[in-house]
């Protein structure tokens, strides 16, 4: 089964018609649009980024209803391949992102995706790391229920070990599961900080089974070795009670890291930092403060 990138919904709801039916242990093609849903193209430059419509980002294929799939199931999905497109962006988008307050106005990097490499800047790339961004089936709460913010039915999750090779477990709420994916990535750093990782279309094979009665609390994932990185790498520090506050400071200070050793713009700084940073919660045991640290791979410094 292969289904078109042209069926795709914008808000997650159980009362959506299924665009095709799978039974377990079935493999499917998927293709997904750019999380921009064609707003931006490879030609695009800042000044289009504040017309962005948020009601049309995010937009997933699907649903995919999976047969005998119950609430109280497990849906499992593997994630067999993710052949990314030719071009990505990658973007400040006013209003958006962890350091929003830093970096009001309007910003965008258009990257070449080729030979494994994706070339935010001029001399500047990331590996390609695929990922699906977006991946969730149907809350039984009734609806609609917006695109970006996640929930425990998956959705938005943007977590960067969702690619070739990894497993994702997901809970049934409502029959037939209605599966949808998109937001595909060809990198993305942990935290996706800016808010937009290389933002790219794509073809997913997934895998689809199902385990009766055995719905995880929330998503579980099984990772691939691809997906953590080993290189040296520098961290910078956010420390204090709130882990929300912990990771700007972090960031900011990774940012002026990059920048500073780097001679880049600091908006084009925090870009990279959203395609190929991690931030991690390095202590929440030491009470009042608390450690996000924000790591980069020394290569990404010159």
């Amino acid at each position: 089964m292969h289904i078109k990138r042209t069926e795709t919904h914008t808000a997650w709801d159980r009362t959506l018609a299924p665009i095709a039916t799978v039974a377990p242990g079935d493999e499917i093609i998927v293709e997904t649009a750019d999380a921009s849903g064609g707003q931006l193209t490879a030609g695009s430059t800042a000044a289009d980024v504040p017309g962005l419509d948020f009601t049309r980002v995010n937009p997933v294929t699907g649903p995919f209803a999976v047969e005998g799939a119950r609430p109280g199931d497990a849906l499992v999905v593997d994630i067999l391949d993710v052949e990314v497109g030719s071009w990505g962006w990658t973007a400040c988008i006013p209003g958006f992102g962890l350091l929003a307050e830093d970096f009001p106005d309007p910003h965008l990097r258009v990257s070449t995706i080729a030979d494994g490499r994706a070339e935010l800047l001029p001399g500047v790339s990331v590996p390609v790391v695929p990922m699906i961004g977006t991946i969730g089936v149907a809350p039984p709460e009734p609806g609609p229920h917006p695109m970006v913010p996640p929930s425990r039915w998956g959705g938005n999750l943007d977590v960067r070990h969702i690619g070739p090779g990894a497993q994702l477990r997901l809970p049934v709420g409502v029959e037939g599961a209605l599966l949808s994916l998109g937001d595909a990535h060809a990198a993305m750093g942990d935290g996706e900080v800016s808010g937009t990782g290389v933002e790219t279309d794509a073809t997913v094979r997934l895998r689809i089974g199902l385990r009766r009665d055995a719905a995880p609390g929330t998503p579980v994932i099984e990772t691939h070795p691809r997906t953590h990185r080993t290189g040296a790498a520098l961290a910078t520090t956010g420390v204090g009670p709130d882990l929300m506050a912990a990771a700007v400071e972090a960031t900011r200070a990774l940012v002026a890291e990059i920048a500073g050793r780097t001679g880049l713009d600091p908006a084009d700084a925090y870009l990279l930092a959203s395609v190929a940073a991690d931030l991690k919660i390095s202590e929440v045991v030491d009470a009042p403060n608390w450690v996000v640290s924000a790591h980069l791979e020394l290569a990404h410094l010159g």
